[in-house]
């Protein structure tokens, strides 16, 4: 994607887990990953297994470019895994695409991994030690390999030992010849719900969206720290590590990640974002005449602005959402108009109008200035900026790529310099204080882009293509 006209934090991964012994498993993972396609665009790969043997199929592209009749029609079996990929460690590749499949002593076994390891390099380096092979640059594989070298009686058991060692963030969905395991790490980084489908048998995904779209009730979230067996027994819940106090969820679930209608930590993703914007609304006034979003996560904060403020709501732009997701670079002329690719104005709804325009972040500050030029050369009277969370300040290390810290606007200037630089009226950020009021919780979410205070300790010098040197 050009950086040019998409200057969002990008959406890690989605998972999908199924145990569904009279459905059509591979099928059901396929509209599982369609619904979770905003989490990642870069690949996309099924693997199912049938009680005897495994099977997978993954490439490069999105959920529907990837996958096809004839393809789905040969992943046979009761159980399957998914995932849609956007990298966090290692490059967008084909080699990086997952589930990662291997042969092991136990029996074949596929993982599919949203999140990052922070201590992946060390682990890595004692798998080469050990003269185990290696043949990706994503810590998803360090951790598949881990698996397959760890003893016990039971995958369960086996699983429990590497999550004593494995430091960060993983939601993790696993499979064997004839099981499913959901794995949430010990912080709850990432989410990852479950819940009972209505043929019988059981669905893990990462947002409860997911699981909605395959007619699950009865949905529960991966606590931090367990691991769940979908099978043909019971659901099994066992608590291999104890929760972290205090936790660390992702807030920017909340600000941009999740779609509108998740359930997340008892909390409806669409409900907090009104609340940022009504926050917003009461320590970022302005005077205008109407409220736009950026589309799409920032229109529930614009509603929720609207409503405080007393100010009209309404639509100001349109969002091609599909030209960021193809592969196909623009021409020269075409990649000059940048964010019009992307957006288009509705001219009556901002001409000889002060504009509050809402959005939910700025990262390196590639798409704010050319949005406000597109109002005003609309006949927008003025663009007041507002973002629905403080200045992002430091990099991600727990699986969201928002860049370094070279690459961050808001850690190069203050807020008075950014809104110079994007040409806006005026630019206010929601505070710290504000945005926890917002999701309703003073403690127990991961802030750390914002304050550099990370949960755990991180090297601060990683890249996300770090492991890649020498790999050709």
């Amino acid at each position: 994607m050009n950086p040019v006209y998409d200057d969002q934090p990008r959406e890690e991964c989605g998972v999908i887990g199924v145990f569904a012994p009279n459905e059509d498993v591979a099928r059901m993972a396929f509209f599982g990953l369609f619904a979770l396609q905003h989490r990642g665009q870069e690949a996309a790969g099924i693997a199912v297994a049938d009680g005897q043997g495994m099977s997978i199929y993954k490439n490069v592209g999105l959920v529907s470019q990837v996958f096809r009749q004839s393809t789905l029609d040969e992943l046979r079996g009761h159980f399957a895994i998914g995932h849609t990929r956007y990298s966090t460690t290692g490059s967008s590749s084909a080699r990086n695409a997952q589930p990662f499949m291997i042969e092991t002593v136990h029996g074949p076994l596929a993982l599919a991994h949203n999140g990052n390891l922070v201590n992946s390099a060390a682990l890595r380096e004692e798998l080469l030690e050990q003269g185990v092979g290696m043949t990706s640059s994503s810590d998803s594989e360090v951790m598949t390999m881990m698996l397959a070298r760890n003893g016990g009686a039971a995958w369960e058991e086996r699983i429990k030992h590497a999550m004593e060692r494995w430091q960060g963030a993983y939601s993790l969905v696993l499979l064997t010849r004839d099981c499913v395991y959901a794995v949430r790490d010990p912080w709850g980084f990432r989410p990852l719900s479950v819940g009972l489908l209505p043929g019988g048998g059981y669905a893990a995904a990462s947002e409860t969206g997911a699981l909605r779209t395959l007619g699950c009730r009865a949905i529960r979230e991966v606590k931090p720290g367990e691991i769940v067996t979908l099978s043909n027994k019971a659901l099994v819940v066992t608590q291999a590590i104890q929760p972290m106090q205090p936790l660390a969820r992702c807030v920017f679930e909340m600000i941009y990640f999740s779609r509108p209608d998740a359930v997340w930590g008892g909390k409806s993703v669409h409900q907090v974002r009104q609340n940022l914007g009504r926050e917003l609304a009461r320590e970022c006034p302005a005077e205008a005449d109407v409220v736009i979003p950026v589309p799409d996560s920032s229109v529930p904060a614009a509603i929720g602005y609207a409503a405080e403020s007393g100010l009209p709501y309404n639509d100001g732009f349109v969002k091609n959402r599909y030209v960021g997701r193809t592969f196909i670079e623009p021409t020269d002329s075409l990649r000059k108009r940048g964010v019009a690719l992307k957006f288009n104005v509705i001219n009556e709804n901002v001409l000889n109008k002060r504009v509050v325009m809402i959005d939910d972040s700025i990262v390196r500050g590639n798409t704010t200035g050319p949005l406000v030029k597109l109002l005003k050369d609309a006949g927008a009277d003025e663009v007041h900026v507002r973002i629905t969370c403080p200045p992002i300040t430091h990099p991600c290390f727990m699986g969201v790529d928002i860049g370094t810290r070279a690459d961050l606007i808001a850690h190069q200037r203050t807020v008075e310099e950014i809104r110079k630089h994007v040409r806006a009226d005026s630019l206010a950020y929601l505070s710290l204080d504000g945005m926890m009021r917002a999701v309703e919780s003073a403690d127990g979410y991961c802030r750390a882009c914002f304050t550099g205070e990370y949960p755990l300790p991180v090297d601060v010098e990683t890249t996300k293509t770090g492991f890649e040197k020498g790999i050709k």
